[in-house]
């Protein structure tokens, strides 16, 4: 890496939670230190630079925009206002990279607009698809780009937990869909591609208070290989919280004509930052093998999403999430939701075809 980006000049936008306790807590074991931190409430952003030792506090998000110097703008506020900071990026010019977060935009069709706008302003776009920076998710990643497993046939990511829902999702009127399954969805694309069609089914979460409809979700991805996977996302995994003994959990699973992965995210665990695992085996094996893995998903993959995007910068390749691929992910969004609402398999060419 070269000598300018081991110490990038890193712009953070936003103070909240993901910026406090996932992104500046996984940047520093990483050895990465942002210059500039501004938040719409500027002492959570003054809290959170003398903390982490970051030496410039802007009193608003125009400052820091405005500042020539930052080569990378890592942006973490919610999906209704990321937009617009995008488009401020873009209209200055002056930023090499853009770090957003998922979803890139509430709708299809503005995420293309933003990633049309980098690509016009030359800024090179990332979205942080983290869960791809899982250990075990990239452990498998390896395996199958060797073959290990063989043709794969069969796959499931099953989560029975309870996420933090944040305040402003009730704006949003959705709950599950676009904060938990876009990582699962986007996990499959990591793994397998694009599939040719999605049937996804939801019901809301009898927990949740604020409006949706997505609450507990399932889907199926067909590929045209042949290849099945179902992702089940149950946020209420029975009355866990209303005293019932709770089962708490995410397992992911890939079965190929050769072998056979199992994998554990320890996310919604306790402790919270649980190791991930990964057991695998192949045809004639006497047992499965335990494999080697350092960290968890959180907040460890939020390091590994910079670093990617930081090898990038540094000539290395483009990151694999990064605005124009995502696109895909956020295609199989809403083609999920026209098929909950059609009571059908959507064809995911009848979302990204213009």
């Amino acid at each position: 890496m070269s000598e300018t980006l081991k110490t990038p000049r890193i712009g953070v936008l936003g103070s909240g939670f993901i910026v406090s306790e996932c992104h500046l807590v996984s940047y520093r074991k990483a050895g990465i230190t942002p210059v500039a931190i501004a938040s719409r409430t500027p002492a959570n952003a003054a809290r959170a630079a003398e903390r982490f030792g970051i030496p410039k506090v802007h009193e608003r998000y125009e400052d820091l925009l405005d500042d020539p110097s930052i080569e990378i703008l890592d942006i973490a506020v919610p999906p209704q206002s990321q937009s617009e900071l995008i488009r401020a990026a873009c209209e200055r010019g002056t930023a090499r990279a853009i770090l957003a977060q998922k979803p890139l935009a509430l709708e299809f069709a503005e995420a293309r607009e933003l990633v049309e706008a980098c690509e016009r302003a030359g800024i090179l776009l990332m979205v942080n698809q983290n869960m791809r920076h899982d250990p075990s998710v990239r452990a498998a990643k390896g395996l199958l780009e060797a073959g290990g497993l063989g043709e794969p046939v069969f796959a499931t990511i099953d989560m029975r937990g309870i996420p933090h829902w944040q305040p402003w999702q009730a704006e949003t009127g959705g709950a599950t869909l676009k904060i938990m399954s876009i990582h699962h969805l986007d996990c499959m694309r990591f793994w397998f591609g694009d599939p040719q069609r999605i049937f996804c089914s939801m019901r809301p979460d009898p927990r949740t208070e604020f409006a949706h409809q997505d609450g507990i979700c399932t889907y199926v991805l067909e590929y045209a290989s042949g290849l099945r996977a179902v992702i089940i996302d149950d946020v209420w995994t029975g009355p866990a919280r209303e005293g019932c003994p709770a089962e708490i959990g995410i397992e992911w699973r890939i079965e190929g004509l050769d072998g056979l992965a199992i994998g554990d995210i320890g996310w919604c665990k306790d402790p919270y930052t649980s190791p991930s695992s990964l057991r695998h085996g192949r045809k004639g094996d006497a047992a499965m093998v335990e494999a080697e893995l350092d960290g968890s998903w959180f907040p460890d993959a939020f390091g590994g999403v910079m670093s990617e995007l930081l090898a990038a910068l540094d000539g290395g390749p483009g990151p694999s999430s990064d605005g124009r691929d995502n696109l895909g992910t956020l295609a199989l969004i809403e083609a999920a939701q026209l098929s909950a609402r059609e009571h059908r398999a959507v064809e995911l060419s009848e979302i990204l075809t213009p």
